[in-house]
């Protein structure tokens, strides 16, 4: 996949358009500049309102919740945990770390959103992660807004 020919600019808006919820994921489409990149594959939602935050009754429960809707900063830096540099999410609510990486179910997820080029609509394979940072890395300013479908 020759990624740099689809997308070029300072600014880039990211999409992740949630659409498959079941009792143990979230998938989604990533879009990039309006152009499909690949799915997602998220813990459970529990921002039920939608409104970014975890109030109504709404809980948190660690690993196994995906973050809350809205729209968050991205940059690209290197992980300590995984020794390589990766989009990290910025400022996401009661959440630390949240990395965009390669993954194939929930149970490769802590919060974090599995990129990957190809879903049965239960799990993801064919990691993204690889061609997501290549393409971020060229970016001075990225954000990701996420939606449901």
């Amino acid at each position: 996949m020759k990624v740099t020919k689809y997308f070029s600019g300072v600014q880039m808006k990211m999409f992740l358009k949630r659409d498959i919820f079941n009792s143990e994921n979230t998938i989604g489409k990533l879009y990039i500049d309006d152009k499909f990149f690949c799915y997602t594959l998220e813990d459970i939602v529990r921002d039920l309102n939608q409104n970014g935050k975890f109030d109504n009754g709404e809980k948190k429960i660690y690993g196994e919740t995906a973050i809350p809707y809205g729209t968050y900063k991205v940059i690209i830096n290197f992980s300590n945990r995984f020794k390589r540099l990766m989009p990290l999410i910025l400022d996401v609510p009661e959440f630390e770390g949240i990395r965009m990486h390669g993954g194939n179910t929930e149970a490769n997820t802590l919060g974090c959103i599995l990129i990957a080029h190809n879903t049965d609509n239960k799990r993801i394979w064919g990691t993204a992660e690889a061609d997501l940072t290549k393409i971020l890395s060229t970016q001075k300013e990225i954000t990701l807004t996420i939606v449901k479908a």
